[in-house]
């Protein structure tokens, strides 16, 4: 019989887009952008399945559903990338390298990696608790349900540690900001949109002086080709007497 332990009471910590299974389940799904059903998941035996869509906050409150229940060992990471967040590799990443020095989480690819509601002790406890299982662009609820079933087979038993409370603040009950504050995705993509706009005008503007350069050239090159005519003309009747 492998070890269990009690989680927080109540458990889990933070509410979300989730559904709760069993307590005493070693595995989680997080199914970045995609809304899979839960029920059957849950009726595979997993602790906790939902969507996890941003790469900052969303993963801040994952981690403190995780280490509140020492029972949870596998992360298995499934369903359709969330478009500028990219939060399936930046979860993977994160509990592959954690975060750097200024809190973003090393190797990710999205918008805001940022994390800032978790303690180095909390970050190495989750990254020691959990081993992830890269399944991402994944909607196959069979293959899911297989893993998860190869998963539970395998339970190690919950990591031997006490389980942690963590608070996550959200971001506008923050009354100091620390650091730069990054731009959320979208704002990100506005400005990335704009900024090929701006690319677009000043390209088409050239492509237009290019044009009028052109046509301009065009019509001096009539016109100077009607004059040297009419030179030549006039210097051949003259030379002939105009017979």
């Amino acid at each position: 019989m492998v070890l269990k332990k009690k989680p927080t009471e109540p458990w889990p910590l933070i509410t979300g887009e989730y559904e709760k299974g069993n307590p005493e389940s070693p595995v989680a799904i997080c199914s970045c952008g995609s809304h899979l059903k839960s029920e059957q998941l849950i009726a595979a035996g997993v602790a906790l399945a939902g969507p996890c869509k941003t790469e900052n906050i969303g993963i801040e409150k994952m981690v403190a559903n995780i280490v509140s229940n020492p029972n949870i060992r596998f992360m298995i990471i499934t369903g359709m990338e969330v478009k500028g967040h990219i939060t399936g590799q930046a979860v993977e990443a994160f509990f592959k390298d954690g975060i750097d020095k200024e809190g973003r989480i090393v190797g990710a690819k999205g918008a805001i990696p940022f994390i800032q509601n978790l303690t180095d002790e909390s970050i190495e406890r989750v990254r020691q608790q959990i081993e992830t299982v890269n399944m991402i662009d994944t909607e196959d609820m069979g293959a899911i349900t297989s893993k998860i079933n190869e998963l539970i087979a395998k339970d190690p038993g919950a990591l031997d540690v006490e389980p942690m409370r963590i608070e996550i603040k959200e971001a506008e009950e923050e009354e100091v900001e620390v650091g730069p504050t990054p731009m959320a995705a979208e704002v990100v993509d506005i400005r990335s949109r704009m900024r090929l706009m701006d690319a677009a005008v000043t390209n088409n503007g050239l492509l237009n002086k290019f044009q009028a350069g052109i046509y301009a050239g065009k019509i001096e090159g009539i016109a100077l080709g009607m004059t040297i005519t009419i030179v030549l003309l006039g210097i051949i009747l003259k030379t002939t007497g105009g017979s």
